[in-house]
């Protein structure tokens, strides 16, 4: 399984921006799927995860500004930001979990490369 993020980019604060995530794999369907982001100088934290049911879950720092959505048919991963902040800006982050809790980063075991967001204020 190879996941590919892309979608990154400068945004002035308050804008919007849609993240995507291109998996490979015939397992994607049934995996759990999570967005990450880490900042320079701060740890990774998980942003927003996905259940292959649909079960979502949202860091509170993006509760209502980011939302998560799959297509199962194009294999990918959609990550749909609103309301921008500078604080929003990192490298995010797209992963894979076969099965374990979908809001602990321990879970996912399959990473892409990475997209990097800058939010300017």
């Amino acid at each position: 399984v190879q996941l590919q993020a892309s979608g990154g980019g400068l945004v002035q604060a308050g804008g919007s921006l849609r993240l995507s995530c291109a998996a490979s794999g015939r397992s994607f369907g049934i995996d759990h799927m999570g967005w990450f982001r880490q900042a320079p100088g701060k740890e990774r934290e998980i942003v927003a995860a996905i259940t292959w049911i649909d079960t979502t879950y949202y860091a509170d720092s993006v509760k209502g500004r980011f939302t998560i959505s799959r297509d199962n048919a194009m294999k990918t991963v959609y990550l749909r930001m609103h309301s921008l902040k500078p604080g929003d800006t990192a490298v995010y982050y797209c992963a894979r979990n076969p099965g374990g809790d979908f809001r602990r980063q321990t879970s996912y075991h399959t990473w892409g490369q990475g997209t990097q967001l800058t939010v300017s204020s």
